[in-house]
Formats: structure tokens, C-alpha cells, sequence
């Protein structure tokens, strides 16, 4: 077995995309998600170590001594890092020339030629699911022999067939122990989650098909494949008493609570064990679900409402409806289970008026917080196809982020320009947040909890500064 290092590599500042979220790129508040889809492999690899540069807040000069002490190192790159990452490579191969390089994500994985061209440095690129892939380089197997795997050889790149999706979950072994031997969980912060806080995966793969959401179209696939109640639940049990300060775990598969049945036998199982808990939702969990979730420790619902138009909806396959997703938020309300919506705006159809009309639905259900993304392109999604199609992409493919690390807006439409559609970010967060209702929620919010209180000071004083930053971009 090679001594294998596992690198979430250093990036822009604040960077919270490389191994995990769905878009990559700095937050308007400090966030960083674990770096699971690392974790993973590295649990599949003895002896390995992971390294979450960005995170601990490491630069080059201080992982670089690193590449002398492993035989392989394994680098999660993205779209906006990927050139980043293509020097730390070349520094990691330059320090140490027998060191085998490899990248993972989705990124190399719709994209192995380019990615093998323009990073001369790194010798595979593993497509798709690639866990076992990478054990099977940890192991020593000729790349010949690998699935899943892009390669050179003899000058060409050579792209060995598909490996088969993972079917037995329960085979993949609990991301705990890793978490545990290399990372700092205090690191891991997101504004809407109890702190500090541990996330999983108790699932690949999601059965819808937004055209914009890249993790199912590049990597997880659109089958919910699962991992049993039993085996998530002794995750959690080994969890719990492996970090008894956490305050809250959240499963951050696609959508939770795609499998109902299920959704509510793991959480009658954390409710035995007292967790307080979170999850990814679509807005249509019916109300007798939801209750059966609040009984049993769910404390907040992260919802993908996108839009406010059901017209764009429908553009982009989301597969829900704006009043049954105003249903579903009341449903909320009434249970005490806090929401974090996400909108984006940008989408396929979105006009002036349609922006507005969105604003006006995210104040009518107000959900707790909020996050506004810019519809991003991303390479191997069906937004990307559209976009090149019909001539909507303003900047190069590649660039979704600035040279900061924030998101830029590449898209533009005939009657929304690329501008508006980065205007309405700022407008959109002032026109939710800094309402007298709002306002008031938040404060009392602070007076009952002083740990709440200096959070939510901190992330105010970020948040006014990424508000400047729209308004004066450089």
C-alpha cells in the first residue's frame, strides 16, 4: 500500500468548495464544508492522511514539506480552483518527482483530457465515483488495470472503462475514524448550523434533475443509493461519543428525505440517542413526515426552493410547485422546524420581474436565513449545454468565480443582462434581511443565547463587508 495523502489544497481564502460544496467559491459568511468526498477514500486507504489546507488555513509553503513524506498524494480540484490546483501539483511533483499525482472531482470527471493536458504534472485523473478507484491506486495495481481512471501513456491520454456505480453503501467504511485521526472540527462552520457541527453523507445520488446541480449529473448519478438505517445510525452512535462536543449533525446527501420510510427510521433512531440533527429537503415532505422528523431531533430543513416562478421552475426540471412548497414552509412553521432556504438567481427565464416576484415569495414564507447564488454553468451540467447553446455565457467557461474566490455572473439573457443578474444579489439579501419582522426575529434570536449573540455579530460585520464588495465590485 503507497503512504497516500489525501489534500484538499490550499485556495483562495475562504474557500469552501473544494471537497464538498455544491458551489465552489468564498461565502458572503466564513463556511467551510468537511471534506467527506476525501474522507472517504482515505478511510478505504491504511496509513493515509487527509489534509483540509483551506480549512486549517494553510498555504503551499506549509503543506509543500508533505510531498517528501508520501508516495501518492490525491488532490479534489473544481472548476474555479483547478488552475490553483494545477500549480500545487506541479510544486508537489517538482519537490519530490517519484510522487505519484492524482486528482478527483467533478471537474476532472467530465473533463479528463483538459484536465491531464493542462495540469502536466498530475499522472491520473479519476472520473466519476472514486473511491475504490483510488484504493486501487493505493494498492499499487497498474493503471492498465484500473477502472474509472484517465491516464497517460505513450503520449496519448487513455480513458479505461467506466467502474460500476457502488451499490452496498455499507461497504464503504465510517468517515468517523478519519475525521477523528486528521481534521479539527472546530474548523468546520456554517451560519445555519449549531457550532461546531459534523456532516455525513447516508446516501449518493438524487432523483431529480435540475439541469444546474452538478453533483448528480458528474459524480453521484440519479439513483438514491443508500446506506441502511442500522449502519447510519452506528455512525452516529461511534460519532457521539467519539466528538461529545458537537451540537448538531447534519446528512448532507442530495435530498434526505427522497425515501420517506427511511428518512423516518433513522430518525426515530437519533431520537433514541438524543441527537439534534439536520438535512438537505425538497420543499414537499408532507406534513405527517415532518412531525415524525421534529419528534425526533430535527431541528432545521436546508431547502432548495430556487425561484418563485413556476415558470422556471419548470425550465429547470426542479419537480416542485410554488404552492405546495408554500404548503410544505407553513407545515414548518406550525412544527418549529427552522428553514434555510437557498434561491438563485439567473436561472433559464428569469427576467427583472421574475427576480422581484422571488424576493417577494422568500419574504412571504421566510425562511429563518437565507443563501443567494448566482446561477453558475458548471461544466458537465445541463445549464452548461444550454448556455453554450444558446449563446447565454458572458465570461469563459471556466471562470465562475473572481480572482478572489467570490461568484461572478456569466450568464446573460436578452432581457437580463449579466449585471442585473449580479445586482440582484445584494438587493435581494437587503430586501429579506433588513426587514422590520426580520430584524426583530434575529435580535431576539441573540438576547436568548449569548453564543448566538457573538455569531451572529461576527457574521454580521462579514456579511455588511460582502454587501460592499456587490455594490463596489473590483
Amino acid at each position: 500500500m503507497k503512504k497516500t495523502l489525501f489534500l484538499n489544497p490550499p485556495s483562495f481564502e475562504g474557500f469552501d468548495g473544494g471537497a464538498g460544496s455544491r458551489y465552489q467559491a468564498r461565502r458572503e459568511i466564513r463556511s467551510f464544508w468537511y471534506p467527506t468526498w476525501l474522507a472517504q477514500p482515505a478511510a478505504l486507504v491504511p496509513g493515509s492522511r487527509l489534509v483540509d489546507a483551506p480549512a486549517r488555513g494553510l498555504s503551499l509553503t506549509d503543506v509543500l514539506p508533505l510531498a517528501s513524506d508520501h508516495e501518492l498524494v490525491v488532490l479534489h480540484t473544481s472548476t474555479p480552483s483547478f488552475a490553483s490546483d494545477a500549480r500545487i501539483a506541479e510544486a508537489f511533483k517538482n519537490a519530490n518527482p517519484k510522487l505519484s499525482v492524482g486528482m478527483v472531482g467533478a471537474h476532472v470527471a467530465v473533463s479528463p483530457d483538459a484536465s491531464l493536458k493542462n495540469a502536466p504534472a498530475v499522472d491520473f485523473v479519476a472520473r466519476a465515483e472514486f473511491d475504490y478507484t483510488v484504493r486501487d491506486v493505493a494498492e499499487g495495481k497498474p493503471f492498465a488495470e484500473i477502472d474509472g481512471i484517465s491516464f497517460r501513456s505513450n503520449g496519448r491520454v487513455v480513458h479505461n472503462k467506466e467502474r460500476a456505480p457502488i451499490e452496498n453503501m455499507d461497504a464503504l467504511p465510517f468517515v468517523t475514524d478519519v475525521y477523528k485521526r486528521d481534521l479539527v472540527i472546530e474548523d468546520y462552520f456554517i451560519g445555519y448550523l449549531l457550532h461546531p457541527y459534523l456532516s455525513f453523507y447516508t446516501g449518493r445520488g438524487c432523483r431529480s434533475r435540475c439541469t444546474f446541480c452538478l453533483w448528480p449529473q458528474t459524480i453521484g448519478g440519479h439513483r438514491y443509493r443508500t446506506r441502511s438505517p442500522e449502519n447510519v445510525i452506528a455512525e452516529l452512535k461511534q460519532a457521539k461519543a467519539m466528538f461529545p462536543q458537537v451540537k448538531e449533525y447534519f446528512f448532507d446527501d442530495d435530498t434526505f428525505t427522497d425515501d420517506l420510510p427511511r428518512a423516518e427510521q433513522i430518525g426515530r433512531g437519533l431520537g433514541e440517542l438524543g441527537l439534534t440533527w439536520s438535512c438537505n429537503a425538497k420543499a414537499i415532505v408532507p406534513y405527517e413526515t415532518l412531525k415524525v422528523l421534529k419528534d425526533s431531533g430535527l431541528r432545521l430543513l436546508l431547502v432548495g426552493y430556487e425561484t418563485g416562478s413556476q415558470q422556471i421552475l419548470n425550465n429547470i426540471r426542479k419537480g416542485t410547485r410554488v404552492d405546495v412548497a408554500k404548503r410544505f414552509t407553513e407545515d414548518c412553521h406550525k412544527l418549529g422546524i427552522v428553514i434555510h432556504g437557498t434561491f438563485i438567481v439567473g436561472l433559464p427565464g428569469e427576467t427583472p420581474e421574475t427576480i422581484e416576484n422571488t424576493i417577494r415569495f422568500a419574504n412571504e414564507i421566510n425562511p429563518h436565513t437565507i443563501q443567494v447564488s448566482l446561477a453558475a454553468p458548471y461544466p458537465g451540467t445541463e445549464l452548461y449545454k444550454q448556455a453554450e447553446a444558446n449563446g447565454w455565457m458572458v465570461n469563459h467557461a471556466e471562470t465562475l468565480v473572481g480572482n478572489d474566490g467570490v461568484q461572478i455572473s456569466s450568464l446573460s439573457y436578452p432581457s437580463l443582462s449579466n449585471r442585473e443578474i449580479f445586482d440582484a444579489v445584494a438587493r435581494f439579501y437587503r430586501k429579506f434581511y433588513f426587514r422590520p419582522k426580520k430584524i426583530a426575529e434575529i435580535t431576539l434570536e441573540m438576547m436568548r443565547d449569548r453564543e448566538m449573540m457573538k455569531r451572529r455579530l461576527r457574521e454580521g460585520v462579514e456579511f455588511f463587508r460582502f454587501l460592499a464588495t456587490r455594490e463596489n465590485p473590483a
